[in-house]
C-alpha cells in the first residue's frame, strides 16, 4: 500500500510533457499569443502582414493543443517583416538574370513565460525563385504562400519543436 502511495506522489512530484506533430511542449505551457507582424520592409505586400499573422495562428492552433490568448500567453510571437526583395540570380551572359529571388525576412521576438530560458529574438528567411521572363506581379500570389509556409515550419521548429 505504502509503495502505491510511493508511486504516485512520485508521478504527480514529475514535470511531464507531450508531443503531438512534431511538438514538444512542455505541460504547464497551455497558451499562446501572436502579436501582429507589421511589414516594416521596402517593398511591401498590403496582405502580407495580416495572412502571416493569421497563419502563424491558425499553424498553432492546428498542430497544438495550446490555446489562443489574446495577450501575455505563456508563448508570445511578436515581430515585424523586415524584408521583402527581389534580387538576380543565375546570371547570364550579358549580365542578365535567368532567374530571379523573392525573399521574405521575418524578425521573430519568441518568449516562453514558462520558461525564459527559451526565449530568443531571431531571424527568419525564405525565398522561391522564378523565371526572370516574369514580373513579381505574374508571380506573387503563387509564391508568396509558398514563402510564408517555409517560415511558418522553420518558426514552428524553432519554437515548438525545438529543433
Amino acid at each position: 500500500m505504502w509503495l502505491c502511495a510511493l508511486i504516485a506522489g512520485w508521478l504527480v512530484s514529475c514535470k511531464m510533457s507531450y508531443s503531438f506533430t512534431g511538438a514538444n511542449i512542455s505541460a504547464d505551457v497551455k497558451t499562446f499569443s501572436v502579436y501582429y507582424f507589421p511589414n516594416r520592409a521596402r517593398l511591401v505586400n498590403p496582405t502580407l502582414s495580416n495572412d502571416f499573422t493569421e497563419k502563424l495562428k491558425d499553424k498553432l492552433m492546428k498542430q497544438t493543443s495550446l490555446k489562443e490568448e489574446g495577450e501575455n500567453g505563456d508563448l508570445v510571437y511578436e515581430g515585424q517583416i523586415t524584408d521583402y526583395a527581389v534580387r538576380p540570380m543565375a546570371i547570364q551572359k550579358e549580365d542578365m538574370a535567368a532567374q530571379n529571388r523573392l525573399t521574405i525576412t521575418i524578425r521573430l521576438k519568441y518568449t516562453n513565460n514558462r520558461d525564459h530560458t527559451q526565449d530568443f529574438d531571431r531571424t527568419f528567411s525564405a525565398f522561391e525563385d522564378f523565371s526572370s521572363s516574369l514580373s513579381l506581379n505574374d508571380v506573387e500570389s503563387d509564391i508568396v504562400p509558398d514563402i510564408v509556409e517555409k517560415l511558418l515550419d522553420d518558426i514552428f521548429n524553432a519554437t515548438i519543436a525545438n529543433w
